[in-house]
C-alpha cells in the first residue's frame, strides 16, 4: 500500500505499517486509529485530503507484528522516492518505527512534538494515534502536539520562502503520473 493524499501535500504523515483494516481496504489509517487521526487533523484545522499519509513498511507484517529492520530497509527506497516526488515541507512521524528513521536511538516519550530541521524539511516526531487508544492518558498529549502543526507548517513555509528569495534556482518537481 503506497499511501494516499495530494501529490503536492505540504505535510506528509508516516506511520509504521498497514494494519488489518488498512490491508482489507487498501488505504492507510482507516480503522480506529484512522478515525482518531482525522480528529487530530481537524483539531489542527486540517482534513485528511490535505495531507499525504503513508507508512515506512508498505505491506502488513504477518500477525500484525512490529516491522522488522530488513522490512523497513526493503521499503526505504519507496519512501525516499515518495518524499522526493511529493516534497513536503513538514514530515510527521507517527510512532517509533517512522521516528527511528530520523531520530535513531531516541525515545518518543522524550522528543514527541519537537520539530527538527533536517535539510529543508521540519521532521516532527509524534505518538502514533493508536497509542491513545491503548493508553487514554496520551490522548491530551497527542492532541496538543497536533495542535501545534499549523504553527510548525507556517515556520517551514517561512524558511522555504526565505530560501526561494535567496536567489537559488527553483527545483522542478516531477508529477506522480
Amino acid at each position: 500500500m503506497p499511501g494516499e493524499g495530494p501529490a503536492d501535500a505540504r505535510i506528509m504523515l508516516i506511520g509504521e505499517a498497514p494494519g488489518w483494516n488498512e490491508d482489507k481496504q487498501g488505504r492507510p489509517f482507516v480503522g480506529a486509529a484512522g478515525k482518531f487521526l482525522e480528529e487530530l487533523l481537524a483539531s489542527a484545522g486540517m482534513t485528511r485530503d490535505q495531507v499525504f499519509i503513508t507508512n515506512v513498511v508498505k505491506s502488513r507484517p504477518p500477525g500484525n507484528r512490529d516491522p522488522l529492520p530488513d522490512e523497513i530497509a526493503a521499503c526505504a527506497p519507496f519512501l525516499e522516492r515518495q518524499m522526493e516526488v511529493i516534497d513536503p515541507d513538514v514530515v510527521v512521524t507517527l510512532g517509533r518505527f517512522s521516528m527511528a528513521r530520523w531520530f535513531p536511538g531516541e525515545r518518543i516519550s522524550r522528543i514527541h512534538g519537537q520539530p527538527k530541521r533536517v535539510g529543508r524539511r521540519l521532521i516532527v516526531p509524534m505518538y502514533h494515534p493508536a497509542a491513545a487508544l491503548h493508553q487514554q492518558a496520551l490522548r491530551a498529549t497527542i492532541l496538543e502536539d497536533f495542535g501545534r502543526l499549523p504553527k510548525i507548517l507556517a515556520e517551514a513555509e517561512a524558511v522555504k520562502r526565505a530560501e526561494d528569495s535567496s536567489g537559488a534556482p527553483p527545483v522542478q518537481q516531477m508529477g506522480l503520473f
